[in-house]
């Protein structure tokens, strides 16, 4: 009899995750006896919930909302990544029960970038970034590994933008250079941006609309959104109204995953358009 591979993810809440369904596609597709669940851990209970899951013998589990920074402090190791990021998506359990902690959100946003546009050369570009939070940190780092020209961080509250950019320039000392915008800067921007990516939740189903007139924008730039509900944001369709290349953000979402399973069941998995569709509807 085969052993049965564990692995999960937790969160609070957790019930909307999608990760279940992106795995079961995959345990299913590659013939493995396999499980991932969802399990629902309050922050107070973070510490004893995760040491009964290594107990239960999972090989790791990704981690969301409000957890991401505070796993940690579990984990007796972390990738240079999740150390400089100060958080992680994705925890692998050695046979000792040891957490090693990881951030693959950079990964996933890089993979569903070159999926759309192939054809992005990186090197040297402008790209400005809506949204000062953990998935901008992850993109940033990401950004940084092709070599890009300057990196305009915008955010509504301008002290939070001014406090990452002098953080982030600090750790990537002699990188692509990093400078902080006022949100109502934003149209003075535009013209000289080859890549816009939307990290906040404005435009996100139940959110507030993200109000940008991209008309500045020069025609072979790309516009990214990392929102998936809806999958074709507002900001999305005036780009596509433009003529310019727009990224929706589910193949984000899809493609961060794979590391995890990769390392949690041995096989490299592939993002499929039929997954897509599972995980859409």
């Amino acid at each position: 009899m085969r052993k049965i591979l564990k692995a999960g993810v937790i969160g609070h809440p957790i019930a909307h995750s999608k990760s279940p369904i992106i795995h079961g596609y995959w345990l299913q597709k590659y013939g493995i006896a396999g499980e991932y669940l969802r399990y629902d851990i309050a922050p107070q209970d973070l510490k004893s919930e995760v040491a009964r899951l290594v107990d239960s013998g999972l090989r790791g589990f990704n981690v969301t909302i409000p957890h991401k920074e505070s796993i940690l402090e579990l984990c007796a190791n972390r990738s240079e990544l999740a150390q400089k990021i100060g958080a992680a998506n994705t925890i692998t359990i050695d046979d000792t029960g040891r957490l090693h902690a990881d951030s693959t959100d950079g990964f996933g946003f890089l993979q569903n970038m070159a999926a759309h546009v192939p054809d992005l050369n990186w090197r040297n570009k402008t790209i400005m970034i809506l949204g000062a939070g953990g998935a901008a940190r992850a993109i940033v780092w990401a950004l940084m590994t092709v070599d890009v020209g300057q990196i305009i961080l915008v955010n509504r509250t301008y002290d939070k933008a001014v406090a990452l950019c002098a953080e982030l320039t600090n750790q990537y000392e002699g990188m692509s250079e990093i400078i902080p915008g006022h949100w109502a800067e934003i149209p003075d921007f535009l013209p000289r941006c080859d890549v816009v990516v939307n990290t906040t939740s404005l435009g996100m189903t139940g959110q507030a609309a993200l109000e940008i007139n991209l008309a500045p924008l020069p025609a072979n730039a790309v516009v990214s959104d990392i929102v998936y509900a809806p999958l074709e944001t507002e900001l999305l369709k005036q780009a596509r109204g433009r003529g310019l290349s727009a990224v929706t953000g589910i193949g984000m979402l899809l493609h961060q995953a794979r590391p995890g399973f990769e390392r949690w069941f041995g096989v490299k998995p592939d993002v499929t358009a039929e997954l897509e569709s599972l995980v859409l509807s």
